[in-house]
């Protein structure tokens, strides 16, 4: 099965298209862990608390590696221990938003399709198809091109005409034909905070698969991306929402709250 296909299944089953986002800031543990002698202990155990207490209503789970990173060798420790704990019935996803060329490109897909066993990645493509091309020869895997993003410095180079149409237009296009070569490996990453910019993907790229960021924290409206579900896959990620729902005892009820309000939310106005 295609990623794509893959997602669709999970999707069905479980009833749900949320996807949280592990964004371990240590300065934003909750109190219990800040007690923890060891830092490197407490992200871990952060984390995995995180995932106890929402992977009934998430179908996947986008790890932000800049977190793991800055966390310096011990990082990369944190960051198999944590896929390792993961449950049956999720996604994982590495959101590095990689985008070099050559052999650059080759180990990055390397690196998080073979060393570690993520099903997707991000990826810009800024530098072109040889920036996407390396990722998408992993045919089970998938690949979320950067394409309309939610932060507000986005309309600098995304909004710019191209062909009559904004730039972000003329990137996803050029995906859907690459997904056309390889089915099911490729997907768009376009943010909730951009409504016109969803219904315009919507209709250029029926059935590429979305990874939706900006809901909750950065802004993001449920009511747009419900109207692309009709027609795309839809993984709709909310990250500090829920992890930071609270820093007290209750983090991990506070989290749990957070995710299943939000799961409610899509699954209600627009059922699977």
């Amino acid at each position: 099965m295609t990623f794509t296909d893959r997602l669709r299944a999970l999707q069905r089953r479980k009833q749900t298209v949320l996807c949280v986002g592990l964004d371990p800031d240590p300065a934003r543990l909750p109190r219990p862990l800040r007690r923890e002698s060891n830092l490197i202990t407490a992200v871990r155990k952060f984390l995995q608390h995180i995932i106890d207490a929402t992977s009934h209503v998430a179908c996947a789970y986008k790890f932000n590696l800049a977190f793991f990173e800055a966390l310096g060798r011990d990082g990369w420790s944190v960051l198999e221990a944590t896929l390792q704990y993961m449950p049956d019935g999720v996604m994982t996803i590495a959101d590095g938003k990689r985008g070099d060329i050559g052999s650059s490109a080759r180990f990055y897909a390397r690196a998080v399709f073979e060393l570690l066993p993520f099903d997707a990645c991000t990826v810009s493509p800024y530098m072109g198809r040889d920036a996407v091309a390396p990722f998408l020869a992993y045919e089970n895997r998938a690949v979320f091109v950067l394409t309309r993003t939610s932060n507000p410095g986005a309309r600098d180079f995304q909004e710019r005409r191209c062909d009559n149409e904004p730039l972000y237009l003329t990137v996803a296009r050029a995906v859907a034909r690459w997904d056309q070569e390889l089915p099911g490996t490729a997907g768009l990453v376009v943010g909730a905070t951009d409504p016109y910019a969803l219904a315009a993907v919507h209709l250029a790229c029926p059935g590429l698969p979305l990874l939706i960021p900006g809901v909750g924290a950065q802004g993001g409206a449920i009511p747009p991306i419900l109207q692309v579900a009709r027609r795309n896959p839809v993984l709709v990620n909310s990250s500090r929402q829920i992890l930071y729902a609270s820093d007290q005892d209750d983090f991990m009820e506070a989290a749990a709250r957070a995710a299943e309000t939000l799961r409610a939310q899509l699954t209600a106005a627009c059922p699977i």
